[in-house]
């Protein structure tokens, strides 16, 4: 590989969008896998702690991928009743991979889109037994994201591969305990407030200015 190669290839991988990397994540455990496959997998891990993208883009970045060099696949044979393309990882995209999970680079800030908390900042808008609802059906969700973590924890217990998605998952878990604890707290301040009554000092048309 020529020095002008190893550049252009370097600047590929840094244009890669993380969604690319968690799909070549998906192949880097042992075993070919199907788009459909990939997805199931990604809705019974990724979604927890970062993101579980659509088939199409599953599609799309194999299809990247594939294009890189770094996966491969082949068509299901006549054995099968319906013809199926399976993904594996190559050489050069486990090597690649590897050069991104272990770099150095800082991994990025987390990013928050909380659609329940922006509906609460939004709260003055809305009705008292409206707001309570909202956060009681987030309580009810929650608990049931918990139970499906713990089952996907269950899953991965007895599988030395698994050691750290495990941990991941475990990740998981505790930030589902903690969005419980956090509702439940915005429950309690909410049935704190009093309706502010008009003509009251305290009670600004507007986003309270600085000074």
């Amino acid at each position: 590989m020529t020095s002008r190669q190893f550049s252009n290839k370097q600047d590929t991988e840094r244009q890669l969008p993380p969604t690319a990397w968690a799909v070549l994540g998906l192949l880097s455990f042992p075993g070919e896998r199907t788009g459909y496959e990939l997805k199931k997998w990604a809705d019974a891990s990724l979604r927890f702690f970062y993101w579980s993208p659509a088939i199409s883009q599953i599609y799309a970045e194999l299809r990247r991928l594939e294009a890189l060099g770094y996966a491969t696949s082949r068509r299901s044979g006549p054995e099968e009743p319906r013809t199926k393309r399976r993904y594996a990882i190559s050489e050069a995209g486990r090597d690649a991979l590897a050069g991104w999970a272990d770099s150095p680079e800082a991994a990025g800030p987390a990013v928050l889109k909380h659609p329940l908390v922006l509906r609460i900042w939004l709260g003055h808008l809305a009705a008292p037994e409206r707001l309570r609802a909202l956060v009681e059906e987030h309580l009810a969700r929650t608990e049931v994201q918990l139970g499906q973590v713990r089952a996907a924890l269950a899953q991965a217990a007895d599988n030395a591969e698994w050691a750290h998605p495990r941990i991941a998952l475990r990740w998981s878990e505790l930030r589902e305990l903690a969005e419980l604890e956090l509702a439940r707290a915005m429950l309690a301040d909410l049935d704190r407030l009093t309706p502010p009554r008009k003509g009251d000092p305290d009670n600004h048309d507007g986003w309270p200015g600085p000074g």
